[in-house]
């Protein structure tokens, strides 16, 4: 009977893998169900439910969800040096978990958020917030599409590192 050990390259590999398959996950729902379902209410409504939203997802596991890719991936890259196949598949998934999904939120769906934020939609008027709407919906969409298939691509590049790792 063979034994199963898992070791610290496992373990740090399929910590990355199962982080990076929770946010593709996040964002393949709110790509799928919830950018479909809210772009079908009125301009005010769309604006309030994004804003409740964006609120609501700043949390401790969104955090770690969030920032859990990065980390393991580079945690399990430093562990698997001796792979070179598998160590250059988690240096690619790395790579394009950073700049399609880490980069692109800092510097583009934050703030599309952050604008929207602030803004007092109880005290705006239907014309502002057709023009709220214009400035944030097809941006924040295409940022988020992008973001998608970033987190898909770098998971299945994972789930293949997973593969050549046994």
């Amino acid at each position: 009977m063979d034994t199963f050990i898992i070791d610290t390259k496992t373990i740090t590999l399929l910590l990355a893998t199962l982080f990076t398959g929770l946010l593709a996950g996040v964002f393949f729902t709110w790509s799928n169900a919830v950018v479909p379902g809210i772009g079908r209410l009125d301009d005010m409504g769309y604006l309030k439910a994004f804003q409740n939203m964006n609120r609501s997802i700043l949390n401790p596991f969104f955090y770690l969800i969030f920032i859990g890719p990065l980390l393991f991936a580079g945690i399990s890259a430093y562990f698997n040096q001796s792979n070179s196949v598998v160590f250059r598949l988690i240096i690619c998934a790395g790579i394009i978990y950073f700049t399609g999904v880490f980069l692109l939120t800092i510097l583009g769906n934050i703030p599309l958020n952050e604008m929207l934020d602030k803004a007092d939609l109880s005290n705006i008027t239907s014309e502002d917030a057709v023009f709220l709407r214009s400035k944030f919906e097809a941006k924040w969409n295409n940022f988020h599409l992008i973001r998608t298939i970033a987190s898909v691509v770098s998971f299945i590049v994972l789930i293949i590192s997973c593969f050549l790792k046994v």
